[in-house]
């Protein structure tokens, strides 16, 4: 074979490597640069790089949105419900990792020009003022060539020829991708902002617990540190161009000035905090939010510099005048260059005492009651009767569930020496023989029932006979005296196994069965969950929020799937002293209980003291 034609075989063999490596970087289209037609994983894209995949979802899909979220990752935690509704608008998070005011600038830019835009909100954050213009060298940091205005062929090229691996990475996180939320895809698409649907279920109490645990174990020994904001005025130049921008096209600019938590803002003097302040002033009024209460307390911050979604949630209150959430006094202000702080405002101690926003609260549990108290989770009536009346007698206060929501959600106070008392399963003699005490008494309580014995005396649609369950008329006549609150114990998670025709599968309760797929549990449990909800919810007329878990037991899994269903209150079997946290829904989830048998009214009154009632 002569040269020529050895030279025209590599020449095709070029060609066609180069054809068909190209074709596998627009197939597995590892940044969504060219639309991810044949994945649509752009949850998987936008984990990449957040700046490229964004906006070409957004050339798909701009349609759907008219207003936008613009700034670093700490943003994504500005919700865009309540802004859409009091702004009548469709909002989307554009945040970006490590965004400077250079790439919000161009994002906005390129916003304005090429989509219907109302509002933009420019989140801030006082990082921005160290860094400006930090270059693109980074696969995963760099703009689309269409924010940035460098040339397109070239960008285009740069994901055309990608390593392979990167395109591999991305089928394999395909095929192996479930409902939980992964290191690989942890953004919303539809809304762009972070999928903190797990983050958001995990329980929160005590303070000590939480940063005993090691992804929170910074707060314990948070690193020291001095940073000179010295890119204030590039970023006063880019928020200028922008409030510019807007003024032109007629549309709504918001600035907020992120909350900051409190080590971290010390990282900066607080005559620079003071300057970033009165220099953005003067460009445009702004919502500060970067030093209050809330700056104090872990608890409500995802890592040293990320801010929990209810934090986000408190932040859309101020801006937009709803008054039905709780936010803690002090927390956000309308900044003018007249309102602008100074640097004595950064050195005060603005720390809250821990009692004016949290709250101890015994919850304890009882099972069933008879005349002579036997069974291992059944108390004699005389003896129940003995304890309630010490605990009234010791000075405890019992509330319900509503009570304890609307302290978390709304800041509504509770009684002094707070305590719950709960029922699980629903049994008749929670009827028969504890709700005429708790009347006598005036004392609440909560009963949690399985909604498929709910009336029952045999096990479901079997000959075998089972303690007898109150019926929904006998629950109406409790939740009638104003004492007695019913939710859910789960519709049919808490199987007797002896009494299932394949015991092998019962679900005693809602963790998953041996070998039994993400995917089958959801489609199980969820169900299960909505019914429970529905029935009771039709049966009673009142809203069921809250579920104990059968057993006490549940997963990481199950916490999102009741959260999903509605459930914004869950309940363990701990034995511990629960912790309720204003403005922290997680305070409200997996709380522990104390469950009480047999004991002595003394006893029982020593077991509270011991757990730190």
């Amino acid at each position: 074979m002569t040269a020529k034609k050895w030279l025209g075989l590599f020449v095709a063999a070029l060609a066609v490597t180069g054809v068909i490596w190209a074709g596998f970087n627009v197939i597995t289209d590892s940044y969504g640069v060219f639309g991810d037609r044949f994945l649509d994983f752009y949850s998987y894209d936008m984990t990449r790089n957040p700046r490229v995949a964004k906006i070409a979802w957004l050339d798909e899909h701009h349609d759907d949105y008219d207003s936008y979220i613009i700034g670093c990752s700490g943003s994504s935690s500005i919700p865009t419900e309540p802004l859409n509704e009091a702004f009548d608008a469709n909002f989307y998070n554009m945040i970006m990792y490590g965004a400077d005011l250079l790439d919000v600038e161009q994002t906005a830019r390129y916003l304005l020009d090429n989509y219907e835009v109302k509002n933009i909100v420019v989140s801030l954050y006082v990082d921005n003022a160290i860094e400006y213009n930090v270059g693109e060298d980074d696969i995963n940091s760099r703009l689309h060539a269409k924010v940035s205005g460098k040339p397109l062929l070239p960008f285009y090229l740069k994901y055309l020829f990608l390593n392979p691996s990167y395109g591999i990475d991305k089928l394999k996180s395909y095929f192996s991708d479930t409902d939980m939320p992964q290191v690989f895809d942890v953004f919303d698409v539809e809304t762009g902002a972070y999928d903190k649907r797990l983050r958001d279920v995990e329980p929160i109490q005590t303070l000590e617990e939480y940063v005993e645990q090691p992804e929170y174990a910074v707060f314990a020994n948070y690193p020291t540190g001095q940073y000179g904001m010295t890119q204030i005025d590039n970023c006063v130049k880019s928020l200028t161009a922008i409030r510019d921008m807007c003024e032109e096209a007629g549309v709504n600019l918001v600035v907020v000035n992120n909350p900051c938590y409190v080590d971290y803002l010390r990282y900066y003097s607080a005559d620079d905090l003071a300057l970033f302040a009165q220099k953005i002033a003067e460009v445009t009024p702004f919502w500060d939010f970067s030093f209050s209460s809330v700056s104090y307390d872990p608890r409500y911050w995802y890592d040293k510099t990320h801010f929990r979604n209810s934090v986000g949630d408190m932040m859309a209150a101020v801006m937009t005048g709803d008054e039905s959430l709780y936010v803690p006094e002090g927390f956000g202000h309308y900044v003018t260059p007249e309102t602008a702080p100074d640097s004595s405002d950064y050195a005060q101690d603005l720390r809250a005492p821990e009692d004016s926003y949290t709250a101890s609260v015994p919850v304890i549990l009882y099972h069933h009651l008879d005349e002579n108290g036997e069974g291992d989770v059944t108390i004699r009536t005389d003896n129940f009767r003995a304890q309630m009346q010490a605990i009234k007698d010791a000075g405890y206060q019992t509330v319900s569930p509503e009570d304890l929501y609307r302290y978390v959600y709304e800041g509504t106070p509770l009684p002094d020496n707070p305590i719950l008392i709960t029922f699980d399963d629903g049994y008749s003699s929670n009827y028969e023989l504890a709700y005429p005490i708790l009347r006598e008494l005036d004392m609440k309580a909560t009963i949690f029932v399985i909604g498929v014995s709910v009336g029952k005396d045999v096990y479901k649609d079997t000959d075998y006979a089972i303690t007898p369950h109150f019926s929904w008329e006998q629950a109406n006549e409790m939740i009638a005296s104003g004492l007695i609150t019913i939710q859910t114990h789960t519709y049919d998670f808490h199987q007797w196994p002896l009494y299932e025709a394949e015991q092998s599968t019962a679900r005693e309760n809602v963790l998953p069965l041996a070998g039994e797929s993400e995917q089958s549990y959801i489609a199980a449990l969820l169900p299960d969950l909505q019914r429970a909800r529905q029935e009771l919810e039709q049966a009673t007329g009142k809203t069921c929020f809250a579920l104990a878990y059968p057993e006490g037991q549940s997963t990481k899994l199950s916490w999102m799937v009741a959260a999903k269903a509605g459930l914004d209150m869950t309940f363990s079997t701990r034995p511990a002293v629960s912790t309720v946290i204003k403005g922290l829904p997680q305070s409200l989830l997996n709380m522990p209980r104390i469950s009480v048998d047999d004991i002595t009214a003394e006893e029982l009154l020593a077991t509270l003291a011991d757990a730190g009632a």
